[in-house]
């Protein structure tokens, strides 16, 4: 069981200021998709709920965006702890969640699992919060699309070899599809669903 300080504890200091500071980060995050952000407001969420990610959670999770955390997740303190700090209801189901959780290490679902929006509301769809082991080190992807003056690199360590196909699939059915910020520690990149993502030739 939660211990009163894992839930309690571990939010921005200054919430106001740290909200805003995470919020400009991932909106110019997502306006230049793969490029790295450095937070400068951090929290310390329970494991293994890891600091970017708390961070994005603390600022855009609020009693209208519905949560879907992984099973281990569900198993720790993080599910008080953002419904403490954020007023944010945790749901069973991918398809209802504004917003996913998943861990560095856990098993990847599919992007189709959760909900894709729909033609007319294209916005109502899941954005995933995936912990890697680095944003950089790992196999490189170029990166195409709005936002990236003709192409960039990528090069995240720890993503399954399905992620390409995944991403692939949720690009084709544009401008449904999910949109993911991947985080390591401090740092995160954004990926909209606007990004086009191959294997960089060697």
């Amino acid at each position: 069981m939660a211990s009163q300080s894992q839930i309690y504890a571990g939010a921005f200091a200054d919430p106001v200021f740290a909200a805003q500071s995470v919020f400009r980060d991932l909106m110019d995050g997502f306006a230049r998709p793969g490029t790295i952000k450095r937070l400068e407001a951090t929290s310390t969420p329970p494991a293994p709920l890891a600091t970017a990610a708390g961070a994005v959670a603390l600022t855009l999770c609020d009693h209208d965006t519905p949560v879907w955390l992984t099973p281990a997740l569900s198993k720790s303190a993080v599910p008080q702890w953002i419904a403490f700090h954020t007023g944010a209801p945790l749901t069973t189901s991918k398809t209802d969640a504004r917003f996913a959780f998943i861990e560095k290490g856990a098993a990847f679902p599919g992007f189709d699992q959760f909900s894709l929006g729909t033609q007319d509301y294209p916005d109502r769809s899941t954005t995933l919060v995936i912990e890697v082991e680095a944003l950089s080190g790992g196999p490189a992807l170029t990166a195409k699309g709005p936002g990236i003056k003709d192409v960039t690199e990528i090069a995240v360590k720890g993503l399954p070899d399905v992620f390409l196909e995944f991403w692939t699939a949720n690009r084709a059915i544009f401008p449904r599809g999910v949109d993911l910020v991947l985080t390591a520690g401090d740092k995160l990149i954004c990926l909209p669903r606007t990004t086009r993502l191959s294997l960089k030739e060697a």
